[in-house]
């Protein structure tokens, strides 16, 4: 049996403003922003090239946590030079770069505090 791990929940104050922050500086995709009513609100992003997605919602209380509570969700990347210029290049406010032994990693956090967290791993021999 497989159990694949797809979609985070990412606690927010502000869904449109987060929203707005995952597409334009995250470079996320949206997936979906749908109200099925007047107190419910899901809207699904995902990082480029993953297949793990985010989720910002309002109205669902199996899933509620203080804004800005999440730490440390790490994006995979090949070269964290480039991608932490990409996303400085879109205005994301980024960490320098920190080399723990073949493994790199550089942080930001979204508007509301939650911490993201770059990571580079050395192919391995």
């Amino acid at each position: 049996m497989d159990f694949k791990l797809e979609l985070i929940p990412v606690p927010v104050a502000d869904i449109d403003r987060a929203k707005t922050f995952y597409r334009e500086q995250a470079g996320f995709r949206v997936d979906h922003d749908v109200r099925p009513s007047d107190t419910v609100r899901v809207v699904q992003l995902t990082p480029p090239g993953s297949a793990c997605s985010i989720l910002l919602g309002a109205g669902l209380p199996g899933i509620v946590m203080p804004a800005g509570s999440l730490r440390g969700l790490h994006l995979v990347v090949a070269d964290i030079g480039q991608a932490r210029a990409e996303l400085a290049g879109r205005g994301v406010a980024m960490e320098e770069i920190q080399d723990l032994g073949g493994i790199k990693y550089a942080g930001f956090r979204d508007p509301d505090g939650n911490t993201w967290t770059l990571q580079e791993i050395s192919p391995r021999s």
